[in-house]
């Protein structure tokens, strides 16, 4: 009897498949792109890249850039285990971003707003001065305009390779959030997965109305550094967004598939 020869092996193209994080199911990339990258079996919520949120938020081609050629310089000319000029290159290069944050102006449903969108993936979206420059002429740019500003923040907080420079963002970007306080210019803060350390705790948790998506990391210190401060064990779900909407620190928890919407009806009302 002849022997059959082996049928040839189909390849499988790739990015065809996506492996979900949290329940380990494997998920069509098609079907999770349709459900807005939310895991269609267990809710998981996968980082989104800053084109995708512009995409999600706004009205379609109606997002222009403001200083997108704003770049990271090295004033400490800081080493760790590689040069910091180094890393911004390599990290350059793997996001085709020149930065954590990008701003702009754009629509949602008709309605004309600021935008700072920032991205975890650019050195886990921390705040070097170019960060805090960007966010500043974001807030100038909707002081002059008087239109609402929006910033979706993802971060790990300040940009530790550039000492007191990041830091002192934190004083420059409240202060500027004051001067459009005073004009009664709406701001709304975006917070998702995460969003600690510097960013947290300035303009981040400065918004007039503070939204936050489900089950996002949200706070300044991580929990293994407060319990070892506090020598306590720390509650269940401890600065997850639903545990700081119980505890009055954000206004609400909005699911990705309603955000656009739901920002769309705040402004409508704010304005």
């Amino acid at each position: 009897m002849p022997v059959e020869k082996p049928k040839k092996k189909m390849s499988v193209p790739d990015g065809l498949w996506r492996k979900c994080d949290g329940c380990q199911n494997i998920i069509y990339n098609k079907e999770l792109t349709e459900n807005l990258f939310v895991c269609p079996k267990c809710g998981y919520y996968f980082r989104l890249s800053t084109q995708e949120r512009i995409k999600q938020l706004l009205d379609e081609n109606s997002f222009n850039e403001i200083e997108p050629n704003l770049e990271t310089t090295d004033p400490l000319n800081f080493k760790d285990s590689q040069k910091y000029s180094s890393r911004i290159i390599k990290t350059k290069t793997k996001t085709k971003l020149n930065e954590a944050v990008n701003i702009g102006i754009g629509k949602i449903n008709g309605v004309e707003i600021v935008i700072c969108v920032m991205n975890f993936d650019f050195m886990g979206g921390s705040m070097g001065s170019v960060v805090g420059e960007k966010i500043t002429i974001a807030i100038e740019t909707a002081i002059d305009k008087k239109i609402p500003l929006i910033i979706v923040s993802s971060s790990g907080g300040a940009r530790m390779q550039e000492g007191i420079f990041s830091l002192m963002q934190m004083a420059k970007t409240s202060a500027a959030l004051a001067r459009l306080s005073e004009k009664n210019i709406p701001y709304l803060s975006i917070l998702t997965h995460p969003v600690t350390g510097g960013v947290s705790a300035s303009f981040a948790f400065l918004g007039d109305i503070i939204i936050a998506e489900p089950k996002a990391l949200i706070g300044f210190a991580g929990p293994r550094v407060i319990e070892q401060t506090i020598k306590q064990k720390l509650p269940e779900g401890f600065q997850l967004s639903e545990f700081l909407l119980e505890h009055g620190q954000i206004d609400m928890i909005v699911e990705r598939k309603e955000l656009k919407n739901t920002v769309s009806r705040i402004l409508n009302m704010l304005n």
